[in-house]
């Protein structure tokens, strides 16, 4: 019997000491062949190292089930738990552990069934022969696996997903393989030579294993007859409107595919043999009531492949509302504005003139012209992902074509494909994209009058903001090559007349090519910005790309969703100048959703994204027309829930919209609704970054949990044990993870492994409003130390003022504090940037060190040209000294005459809109009455909001308890901290203030949730509470004078 003859070897090769793993994997490919006839069983060593199981089980080239095999000894239990077993039963159906003793059958992730032939004791085998009929049985019933039936598209997507992400894990060690004929890492060095720069290994399985998953999932819904499907058959079943995919899948149906990845290509194909996806997709699509079931399933699958990876990408799945209501817009503008009847179905031609081959010395291009007939209305996708947009476009054109079927397909050919195109850099997303028009294209009844030479979908697979790469080198580099030249030809030469779709969101682009880098200085001329960085954005890439089409082709549309950051970030001003020069008539459907801003409705209740996504977008629709016009702005806000939104895109379209008009003024040209009345007088007052010579941001830790604290004796015994760990420690990464600690450019052990704990250097930190903390104040250990403007706080003798450049938080303005210590970069809350610094002295440099900066003499940090400004207009001079009588003034005085300027209500609301987009502007005094009045208010509130009055307590806290801080709520007056104790007779005005964007009576309360407040703390709040009444009451007094004096109001 073969299982006896087994057993009996295991034992010779134990006995005589012959015995390792590999040892046993004979034997038990001979058992195996002996008890299932027609079955392969591979044991391929390299295939193992990538990830694969030790034997893959095949019958006529398809995989039946997989083995892990371990050495003898080895605790199966463990194993069992191990991560690699996991992740096959994650993704591998019929799967047998084993450590060829015992043999564990698993399937679909649950384990059915263990078996025993033999026992281990004390050298020796306990042969369990009462087992080898069930053995035998069970591996009859193994070999003969027919799979899972799948009869829902949520359950072929996740096995997709499941088998996809073990791909990806393949893909990847096998391209960590040292081997020189490795054909995978030459597809990779050529991917990142042509699409993407910045690829790594990592991500290039990703996209790898999704390209191969989809294009076997394109290659099954083209096969009539699905009994026979395999890898090999998957390429003629490819559409020949797709030549990459096709190259692709003659690699991975043929011999050439590494034999390390081939068995999980296989493994796949299964799946989709055993699937009927046009009835699976069908109920799909009934199912979610969705008009794309391809998108949607592509969705489902991602949320089981990578959810954080379908986060990341949600943006480029644009609403069908959303699409629909562009491509409606841009029919309606094309039939309106240029007098094309048929909308985007217009078929016209023109005569331009075309680039050869050939060179030509005398032609201002260098190549010989020629003339070229081609259709006028050519529409660009340039980041086309899954084809939405384009396919929303032909469904619109088919509408029009009711009554007239029989001439759709001959139009089709003729007149749709010749110039529908698209662009797109992922390659799941283009097989995607191509397979969806290729369906749709069918379901409208459009058929090839010639398979063989049929015409393919001008979607290429290209990165949309460079140029094509002229150089091949390998095969698969060749055929990308081929896809960015073929899209160079429609870059250079084609008239694009409509650019469409939803550009991709990336502050920081990888797009870095010199030529939309050279576009892109139109937007960034003259602005004289610290931080550009935000104009290198990929959707501002995007707009620059397709107005430079628009601008070439001397007329057409731009219709794009994006980022709405560009209509009045200041900033993005010269971008806004830019389009203005280059359109005639601009349409903003602010769509808003940002909930960075808080923004709410007219009614006050929340705004809804149209995306998952944080940041707020809007529908802009650019139109260039030949003649010269004075440019008109169109602008909308549309508040509400996501729902709404959606109904309203789907109810309106340009004509129905109460646009309101805008006129965009030099030197913003916003995109909005902005109050500017006031902007003559406005400008004539000092800017605060004129004021303050030097000022800079908050510091930016990146590490605030490790190095900053509330408790001083804690951030001590944490730094000090950290600095001892890595004086001990071999492995200073292990520390670093202790403490959760990531390192990076600014951060890196090797830069303080020498240092020890330095008590000196814990200093004060203003860490929120009123929320003052502790730092260990290292350079070494903070990546944003801002040591030019903090060295001058060190010492807590100095004034700081606290300031935002910009805002666009959902409140009043409120962005002004005084500190007497260093700030952290987020004292106050914005999505337009970090707090400002202004400190009020500035200590001279090369002294001293910058621990003994209290040695050293301090000036000014004022600018003269303000001082001689507020001399001339007061008749007092300025002395650089404290002040004992009013004969002079100091820096003192002047700071406390602008605190209370940034505090008057009228000021604040008369000057809302300027007050966000740049540093406030501060009037000179009237007078010289007005001026010390104003002096005196300011100085009050320097004093309130430091701390240093000692005004009596306003309310209490009356009742005893253990002081946790479990709950937060306002009612009547008292501030419940948990069920028992609250604090009484708190003013709602103090409950409801803004300071930096904070509710700090809240604010304060929300970061000690779930701790005890000691003594100090109690009494701490109490004073804030009397700080906020006390601040509202002289912001009033601010106004009286300010009225008394005719000034600003």
């Amino acid at each position: 019997m073969p299982i006896q003859e087994y057993v009996k070897q295991i034992q010779h090769r134990l006995t005589f000491g012959v015995a390792t793993e590999h040892s046993y994997r004979g034997d038990l490919q001979s058992l195996l062949s002996q008890l299932v006839e027609g079955i392969v069983i591979t044991n391929e060593p390299k295939r193992q190292k990538c990830g694969a199981p030790d034997y893959i089980i095949h019958r006529k080239e398809v995989p039946l089930g997989y083995i892990e095999a371990k050495n003898i000894g080895i605790d199966l239990d463990k194993a069992e738990k191990s991560e690699q077993l996991k992740r096959y039963l994650r993704s591998l159906d019929n799967l047998i552990l084993s450590d060829y003793l015992e043999f564990r059958f698993y399937r679909s992730g649950q384990k059915v069934k263990r078996i025993k032939l033999a026992s281990l004791e004390r050298g020796n085998l306990k042969v369990h022969s009462e087992n080898f009929k069930n053995f035998e049985t069970h591996i009859q019933s193994f070999c003969n696996f027919q799979g899972q039936t799948i009869d829902s598209a949520e359950k072929l997507a996740k096995m997709m997903a499941q088998k996809a992400k073990m791909m990806e894990e393949v893909l990847y060690n096998a391209l960590k393989e040292e081997d020189p004929n490795n054909s995978l890492r030459d597809q990779f060095y050529a991917f990142r030579k042509i699409l993407i720069h910045d690829l790594d290994e990592k991500t290039f399985s990703d996209i790898y294993a999704q390209t191969i998953a989809y294009g076997l999932f394109a290659a099954r819904l083209n096969d009539g007859n699905g009994n026979d499907f395999s890898r090999l058959e998957a390429r003629e079943l490819i559409s020949k409107s797709n030549p990459f995919l096709r190259n692709l899948f003659d690699y991975i149906s043929g011999v050439q595919l590494d034999e390390r990845v081939s068995w999980i290509v296989d493994d796949l194909a299964d799946i989709f043999r055993a699937t009927n996806l046009h009835s699976i997709l069908s109920d799909f699509g009934k199912a979610t009531a969705q008009n794309d079931p391809f998108l949607h399933f592509y969705e489902t699958f991602l949320s089981a492949y990578d959810p954080k990876l379908r986060r990341s990408r949600g943006v480029y799945y644009t609403p069908e509302p959303v699409v629909n209501f562009i491509v409606r817009a841009v029919d309606e503008v094309l039939k309106d504005e240029f007098s094309l009847e048929k909308g985007l179905a217009e078929n016209r031609k023109i005569t331009i003139k075309y680039n050869s081959d050939e060179p030509d010395k005398r032609s201002k291009t260098g190549y010989k012209q020629i003339d070229k007939e081609v259709h006028q209305l050519q529409i660009l996708d340039p980041a086309t992902g899954t084809g939405t947009f384009l396919s929303e476009t032909i469904k619109l054109i088919h509408k029009r074509f009711q009554g007239q079927e029989g001439a759709w397909s001959s139009y089709v050919e003729e007149d749709l494909i010749p110039r529908i195109n698209g662009f797109e850099i992922l390659m799941a997303s283009y097989t995607m994209c191509h397979l969806k028009v290729e369906r749709l294209l069918k379901e409208t009844g459009y058929r090839p009058k010639d398979e063989k030479s049929q015409n393919r979908l001008k979607v290429y697979l290209t990165n949309t903001l460079e140029e094509a790469h002229p150089d091949t080198g390998t095969l698969f580099a060749s055929w990308l090559s081929r896809e960015s030249t073929e899209a160079n030809y429609l870059k250079r030469d084609t008239p694009v007349m409509v650019v469409i779709g939803n550009p991709p969101y990336s502050v920081s682009s990888a797009n870095k090519s010199k030529w939309i880098e050279g576009l892109l200085t139109d937007y960034k001329k003259d602005l004289n910005e610290k931080n550009i960085n935000p104009l290198s954005d990929d959707y501002l890439k995007f707009i620059r790309f397709g107005q430079h089409f628009i601008d070439k082709n001397g007329e057409g549309i731009l219709a794009y969703i994006s980022n709405n950051s560009f209509i009045d970030g200041l900033i993005h001003r010269q971008a806004r100048k830019n389009i203005l020069e280059s359109f005639n008539k601009i349409y903003i459907l602010d769509l808003h959703g940002n909930s960075n801003r808080q923004e709410k409705t007219l009614k006050g209740d929340k705004d809804e994204n149209v995306f998952d996504i944080k940041q707020g977008v809007s529908i802009n629709i650019f139109i260039k027309k030949k003649r010269s016009e004075r440019t008109k702005i169109y602008h909308y806000d549309c508040f509400g829930k996501r729902k709404d939104k959606y109904d309203f895109l789907r109810k309106n379209g340009l004509k129905s919209i109460g646009w309101k008009n805008i006129n965009a003024k030099a030197p913003y040209f916003f995109f909005v609704p902005n109050e500017t009345s006031h902007l003559t007088d406005y400008k004539g007052y000092f800017p605060l970054n004129r004021i303050f010579l030097t000022i800079n941001s908050g510091i930016k830790t990146h590490r605030d949990h490790f190095i900053i604290d509330k408790s001083k004796k804690n951030l001590e015994t944490r730094i000090r044990s950290f600095f001892e760990k890595m004086e001990h420690s071999k492995y200073p990464s292990e520390v670093l993870e202790d403490f959760k600690l990531v390192e990076n450019v600014y951060f890196n052990h090797s830069k303080f492994k020498e240092d020890s704990f330095d008590s000196s250097l814990i200093k004060k930190i203003t860490y929120r409003p009123f929320d003052d903390r502790y730092i260990y104040y290292s350079t070494k250990l903070i990546d944003r130390h801002r040591s030019d403007i903090m060295e001058n706080m060190l010492e807590g003798d100095n004034f700081g003022l606290c300031l935002m450049r910009q805002y666009s938080y959902g409140c009043d303005y409120c962005y002004t504090l005084l500190s007497k210590n260093m700030i952290e970069s987020r004292v106050f809350v914005s999505n337009k940037g970090m707090a400002s610094f202004a400190p009020l002295y500035i200590r001279e440099k090369g002294e001293v060190s910058l621990l003994d900066s209290k040695q050293s003499r301090r000036t000014h940090n004022l600018s003269s040209e303000f001082i001689r400004d507020v001399e001339s207009e007061i008749k007092i001079p300025f002395r650089d000294t404290e002040r004992n009588d009013k004969s002079f003034f100091s820096a003192l005085d002047l700071l406390d005459y602008i605190y209370s300027i940034l505090h008057s209500p009228s000021y604040r609301k008369k000057y809302i809109d300027l007050l966000k987009i740049d540093f406030p502007r501060i009037p000179l005094p009237k007078d010289t009455k007005s001026f010390w009045e104003l002096v005196s208010i300011g100085s009050q509130l320097r004093k309130i909001h430091l701390f240093e009055n000692s005004n009596p307590l306003i309310t209490t806290f009356s009742v005893s308890g253990d002081n946790s801080v479990d709950l937060i709520e306002f009612k009547d007056g008292k501030v419940w901290i948990n069920e028992f104790q609250y604090f009484d007779h708190v003013p709602e005005s103090a409950w409801n203030f803004f300071i930096g964007g904070y509710q700090p009576a809240q604010k304060w309360l929300k970061d000690r949730k779930g701790e005890t407040l000691n003594s100090e703390e109690l009494f701490h709040y109490q004073n804030l509470i009397v700080c906020l009444k006390e601040s509202d009451d002289w912001m009033q007094k601010v106004d009286e004078v300010l009225e008394m004096n005719s000034m600003i109001i």
